[in-house]
């Protein structure tokens, strides 16, 4: 087994970096969801091998990647697809756009959960539909569900499917089989689809444990497109590859034309390598990375009940993507985003994933300790005057 150092700084201006090339000199970005650590040693290893043939031309996906993507996900979470459901294309969001794109027409409502991630809206908006949101409950520093008016919501009859974030981003809620249960079975009586975004999925916390929505049974699965891909859990983001598991052939095919008429139908070759790599031979990476994450989530909760005990943390079950409760300050959360800025910090104001998420934060942990360290040395100046 590989043993890694998340302590290592690697110096990533200068590379193109969408988080780090976007930051003016001297901001440390703590913003958009990647991480800052080199991947597992096999991953940088397979794509060596890959890019040294020299030749990379059009992509046939092979046998051997739908068996990891099965054999890891009926190993690690005991949810067992069969290759014949599986769609790859090029991104989660891109996924979510082709399916939302093959169940709704122009006018229809997607039932959200806000604050939500806020690519969600312009899936929603480009394929001419309605958002309308269930607003999750906050209430002493987690969120709730309040099921009498996602009832409500989803009873609606413009609205035809239900676009849920599994775990959360940025409530940072692993829903419990129970809760989607809950939430399915609205879904399934009034006729909603579920379109469930599970790209977190590998990134819980200890003491809580990821459900695949698809897994909780039979009426479930068939009314529902599970969108996953090894990106967010791997460090791979940038390398463009994703699996929507569809069991229903009738919904699959229509979300199949969607993606070619969209045109995210083809992915690269160096996509469909890693993702063999992380599934097969990473998951000694993955298992110290968690132990990590939770440590910088600690290492935050401590900061702040010492220095900022009135931006109280919100409980982090899933992600590495810590919420952080600012109203005390008294100005909206984009004010703050732009205050920090200007002290050298780059974090997401919450008004960015829907109107319940103002006086919020969003603060990306998966940073080595150092500069996780220095940023919240940096969150302290929000106080100055």
């Amino acid at each position: 087994m590989n043993t890694y150092n998340f302590d290592e700084i690697v110096d990533r201006r200068g590379t193109c970096s969408y988080k780090w090339d976007l930051a003016p000199e001297g901001v440390i970005p703590m913003w958009v969801a990647d991480m800052d650590f080199k991947v597992a040693e096999p991953i940088q290893q397979a794509l060596i091998r890959r890019v040294q043939h020299g030749i990379f031309g059009y992509t046939a996906v092979p046998d051997s990647y739908y068996e990891a993507v099965i054999n890891w996900f009926s190993r690690r979470h005991g949810w067992t697809m069969k290759r014949e459901w599986m769609i790859y294309t090029s991104g989660v969001v891109p996924a979510i756009s082709a399916i939302i794109k093959a169940m709704t027409v122009p006018g229809d409502k997607v039932l959200v959960q806000c604050p939500v991630y806020n690519c969600f809206f312009s899936s929603i908006r480009n394929n001419g539909c309605q958002m309308i949101s269930n607003d999750l409950v906050y209430a002493n520093q987690t969120y709730t569900i309040d099921f009498e008016d996602f009832e409500r919501k989803a009873s609606d009859p413009l609205c035809k499917v239900f676009l849920l974030c599994n775990p959360h981003n940025p409530a940072g809620r692993v829903w419990t089989a129970e809760e989607l249960r809950r939430m399915g079975e609205i879904c399934l009586k009034h006729h909603v689809f579920v379109i469930a975004d599970e790209i977190h999925c590998e990134l819980v916390m200890p003491g809580y444990r990821y459900t695949p929505y698809a897994s909780l049974g039979e009426e479930f699965l068939m009314n529902c497109a599970v969108c996953t891909s090894p990106t967010k859990n791997f460090n791979i983001a940038g390398l463009q590859i994703s699996n929507i598991t569809a069991a229903d052939e009738l919904i699959r095919k229509k979300i199949d034309k969607a993606i070619n008429i969209n045109e995210v139908c083809d992915v690269n070759p160096l996509g469909v390598v890693a993702l063999q790599a992380a599934y097969n031979e990473s998951e000694d990476w993955l298992e110290q990375l968690l132990v990590y994450l939770h440590q910088n989530y600690q290492c935050l909760c401590d900061f702040m009940a010492q220095n900022m005990p009135e931006f109280p943390v919100i409980k982090l079950e899933g992600t590495y993507l810590a919420w952080v409760d600012c109203s005390a300050q008294g100005i909206p959360s984009q004010e703050i985003e732009d205050k920090l800025m200007e002290k050298g910090l780059w974090l997401n104001a919450g008004i960015h994933y829907g109107q319940p998420g103002d006086k919020f934060i969003r603060i990306n942990l998966a940073c080595p300790r150092s500069v996780l360290t220095d940023g919240l040395n940096r969150l302290l100046k929000i106080k100055e005057h």
